[in-house]
């Protein structure tokens, strides 16, 4: 039986603006052609969409160029609010309750309710969900489904703030279906003469970036204002560069618009995280599938935060031995089953399975080394060949 009955379309004036552009999508919803990073095309149904929130595959288990048509598909279809569905009962306390349709009323733009998991969710904290949504039960409206019905506040705390992590995914919403707005649809507006000064800058930065990664210099400076002497490392080689560089010097700086200088802490960090990405898939394809070894450490940061450092240990194509880091995961406790778990994602984010693992390096905690429940024992039970080594470093 199709859910599409069960689908509340949003109005005019809430999570989706309507515009001409919009209208013909949604004439055309049942078709979505995505662009690849290759020369063909990808299809992609929208029928195969799961109407019911507590059956949906997670956002960001599809492909990255799938995610936006995607998320558009199902703002346009608005959340799944079944109005004429018996709303079973469960007890709180020796008192029956249940989900109340007329909260669909109040909550129209984001609210949505699950048939088969008796559970409610939010649709924009689904669609933009990250890996750390925990704000205002965001992870609960989002992944888990809230069923605390005699707690209606739940809502209310949910939305939060203005800058809660449900109003930054409905103004997401919001960015997404304004294409007119959108960073690529500016961007072909522009001449070619701004386009190339665009890339200049954008080349300038990476630049920089790549040079201070590749040195392991800090970034930002404590002032980084107009009259600053020290504005930080990267404002200080690009200025050097500039000054030295005519070809780039006319564009750059004080030379460039000012809502398009790239130079921002965002533009950094997104620069960045490119980096990082391009970096690790380079050491994933050195290791070709091969045999590897784990290194693993765990410690809490500034912020009393468990962070697992997780690196990794191969031999290369050349022979030489190659110590490479490829990640730092935040981890909720470090109970031996919570640092197995964060590991098999990482390495299953990259296609790496626990079956190739031949060592084991860690220190001596009782949640690392224990014989019974440690972190060695649990990895072993998955591969017999992952030989435990107690970590140099803290040897001395």
């Amino acid at each position: 039986m199709s859910l599409e009955k069960y689908f509340f379309r949003v109005p005019k004036t809430s999570l989706a603006p309507q515009n001409q552009n919009q209208l013909r999508r949604d004439e055309n919803v049942n078709q979505i052609e995505i662009s690849s990073h290759s020369s063909q095309r990808q299809e992609f149904d929208v029928n195969d969409l799961k109407a019911d929130p507590a059956e949906r595959t997670p956002i960001l288990n599809y492909h990255p160029n799938l995610r936006d048509e995607i998320r558009r598909a199902y703002i346009i279809k608005g959340p799944c609010q079944p109005q004429n569905h018996q709303f079973p009962q469960t007890n709180f306390f020796g008192t029956p309750r249940r989900f109340v349709y007329t909260w669909f009323d109040e909550y129209h733009d984001w609210l949505e309710y699950s048939i088969s998991a008796d559970a409610a969710y939010c649709l924009p904290c689904y669609l933009f969900q990250g890996e750390n949504i925990n704000q205002g039960g965001g992870n609960v409206f989002s992944t888990k489904g809230f069923t605390n019905w005699h707690r209606k506040d739940s809502f209310a705390t949910h939305i939060g703030l203005p800058n809660s992590v449900h109003n930054q995914s409905k103004r997401k919403c919001e960015d997404l279906m304004r294409e007119q707005q959108s960073i690529q649809a500016a961007f072909y507006k522009l001449n070619d003469k701004s386009k190339h000064e665009y890339r200049i800058r954008l080349n300038t930065s990476i630049d920089v970036v790549r040079l201070l990664l590749d040195q392991g210099f800090a970034f930002r400076g404590h002032d980084e204002s107009e009259s600053s002497l020290n504005k930080g490392n990267f404002l200080e080689v690009l200025s050097w560069l500039a000054a030295r560089c005519d070809a780039i010097k006319p564009f750059v700086l004080e030379k460039a618009p000012k809502n398009n200088k790239m130079t921002s802490h965002d533009i950094q960090k997104d620069i960045v995280t490119a980096c990082k990405i391009e970096t690790v898939k380079a050491i994933i394809k050195d290791i070709n599938n091969d045999y590897f070894a784990l290194l693993v450490d765990e410690s809490r940061d500034v912020s009393r935060k468990e962070q697992m450092a997780i690196c990794l240990r191969y031999v290369d194509k050349m022979g030489f031995v190659m110590e490479a880091f490829i990640g730092l995961v935040h981890i909720k406790d470090t109970s031996a089953l919570s640092l197995k778990k964060a590991i098999v994602d990482v390495l299953a984010h990259h296609s790496l399975t626990l079956s190739n693992v031949r060592g084991q390096c860690y220190d001596g905690a009782s949640n690392m080394q224990g014989e019974l429940g440690g972190l060695k024992t649990l990895i072993r039970q998955e591969s017999r060949s992952a030989h435990s080594v107690h970590c140099f470093a803290h040897q001395l």
